[in-house]
Order: structure tokens, then sequence, then C-alpha cells
């Protein structure tokens, strides 16, 4: 048993987690919609703490994160359980995995830094399934991590409170967080959440001082509408700034959502157009083959700054934090240390 951080005991042996946004009244015997965090006799269990079902030494591209050490590996890893149930869920076999089904194997917060060290990663990424509900594992090897000048980043859904938000700012860098659509009825049907705890999270995060990317996934008949688009990329514009990274993601059929098509390239290209044209510095297509605008390009005199061909990239024009031609600083994180 690991006793978890962020609940209140309550009578009766029941306890409220403060861990996610759903913020769960948990009766003695029982879990929260997580699936990990366990009432035992009035204690919350983090079940799950330091054991892990996937592992790897990824590409940070992968992430996918553009501006946050570019370039490097990060060693990746994902555990079960997510406080979403998202009908389109790529990673469904572990996101929906029980305690009892899963093939779980025990991993140390030391260990996991020392594995990271020893791939030549320059980052730990608590990825494939929702790193929000692993808190305490994620802390403690976060912590150990940046001691040792490594970059830590969530890949999250951002369905975190903000008292758990601040507990990880000591160790956190990176917040790549996914804004699934821009309207509670999505959040609500496709997701099983809310839409606003997701955006204040990302506010927490960006005044935190965490380097902050989103991603939106475009599904066609439910988030596509060039409307919806532009109120996401004006909240982001208004609230995380120009600067901030935006990934518009293609859509595949996957899991409980088979009955409607991929997104069109179209769709992304024309959204990525007018990201830029509304004044996001730094927009992305992604989940498209070898695209052009998976490049960054220099804000300012347009020049290519990085090349990415799938997972790999290669520095054309970015001297350090800067445009090689005309000079200008390019928000991007090169070096943790």
């Amino acid at each position: 048993m690991h006793e978890a951080r962020q609940y209140q005991k309550l009578d009766n042996n029941a306890v409220k987690c403060s861990l996610c946004s759903h913020r769960c009244t948990i009766p003695d015997g029982k879990h929260g919609i997580c699936g990990v965090r366990w009432n035992e006799h009035g204690v919350l269990d983090a079940r799950t703490y330091a054991k892990i079902s996937a592992e790897a030494v990824d590409p940070i591209e992968k992430k996918p994160l553009f501006h946050y050490l570019p370039g490097t590996l990060a060693y990746s890893l994902g555990g079960i359980g997510c406080n979403f149930h998202c009908r389109h869920c790529q990673n469904w076999h572990i996101s929906r995995a029980t305690l009892e089904e899963a093939h779980l194997r025990t991993l140390s917060p030391n260990e996991g830094v020392s594995r990271a060290v020893a791939g030549g990663c320059a980052s730990i990424a608590w990825t494939y399934n929702e790193p929000t509900i692993w808190h305490e594992y994620a802390l403690d090897m976060g912590l150990l991590a940046r001691a040792q000048g490594l970059g830590t980043i969530y890949v999250t859904n951002g369905y975190i409170t903000e008292e758990a938000l601040r507990e990880l700012a000591p160790m956190l860098g990176a917040f790549r967080v996914d804004i699934k659509a821009f309207t509670d009825e999505f959040y609500k049907k496709v997701c099983g959440a809310h839409l606003q705890p997701v955006l204040d999270a990302a506010v927490i995060a960006r005044e935190l001082g965490m380097h902050i990317e989103t991603v939106t996934l475009v599904i066609p008949g439910l988030n596509d509408s060039m409307e919806e688009q532009e109120a996401l990329i004006r909240w982001v514009i208004e609230n995380l700034g120009p600067d901030t990274p935006m990934h518009f993601t293609a859509f595949h059929p996957d899991y409980n959502m088979t009955d409607r098509g991929a997104t069109p390239v179209a769709t992304l290209e024309k959204i990525y157009r007018r990201a830029k044209e509304m004044g996001i510095r730094y927009p992305y297509v992604g989940n498209v083959f070898r695209h052009e605008y998976e490049n960054t390009f220099c804000p300012s005199c347009g020049a290519v700054l990085i090349e990415r061909r799938g997972y790999s990239c290669r520095f054309e024009g970015l001297d350090g934090t800067r445009c090689r031609n005309c000079g200008e600083k390019i928000a991007v994180v090169r070096d943790v240390r």
C-alpha cells in the first residue's frame, strides 16, 4: 500500500480525492473514476505507485512536443487507468485496463531516473495513459529527475486540480495538454468530463512557469467546425499567449468511435492557416505523413528553423534560440539544466 496525497478523510471511512477535477467521494472499499485510487478503510491507496505497463525511449516529437528539448529523446512511462472515458481512446488497452487484468511490473523512481540517463534521454515523460492519476509516483521520480538535470513532461488531458498542479510545480517542466474540443457538450458526451477545468489547469500551468503546448484531435462532425476552432485559437492567444505551440492532429477511427472517417488533410491545413492569420506563431499539423506544416518556421521572416520528417528533425535555421536568418527570438526550450 502507498498512501495517496491530495485527499481528505470523511465520516464513515469515506474519503474525498482532490487530485483531479472529478473530486470523487469514495466509500470504503471502492475506487474513484480513475480506477486506480482505492479507499482502504479510510486511507486512500495509490495502488499503481511504481507499477508500469509501458516503457520506451521515444523521440520527444512523438509526444508531440516541438518546442521543449527538440531533437532529443524522452524516457517514456505509462501505467493504467484514466479519469476520462473517451470514446475514441487510442490507448484503451491500458487506460481501460483493470488492476486484475493488467500486466504491470515494478519500477522504482530511482530506477526510472537511472534508466533515463543510461538511455541517453534528456527528459522523462509520463504518458500513454493519464499521468495525473500517477501523482505520487511522478512527483517522486520527477524531483529525482530534475536533480539529475533532466526535463520532465506530463502528456495530459489537463483534468488536474489547482492544488495538485501546484504540488507538481517544483519538478514539472512541460505540460503537454490535450484540449479535445472547445465545447462542454463534447467533453460530457465523448470524454465524461467538462471543458472548464482543463482550461483552468492550462492557465495555472502557464502561471507556474511550465512550458505548454496544446493538442487538438480534429474529429469530423464533432469538433471540426471553423467557428469552434477559431474560438479555441482565440482563447489560447488571450490566455496562454501567441507563442504557445498548437498542434491540430488527424483523427483515425478507433475504440468506440468507428462511425466516421479520418480527418481530411485539407481541414487541418485550413485550421493551420487560420491559426496563423489570427496570430498563433507556431501552429502545427499532426498525424499526417511528412507534411510541410510539421516544420517550425520563423514567425518573423518565414525561414525554416526545424525541419521534421516523421519523428526525426533537423535544425536548419536555428542557432540556440534565435533565427539564423533574421535574429528573431524563438520560443523554444533547448536546455533545462
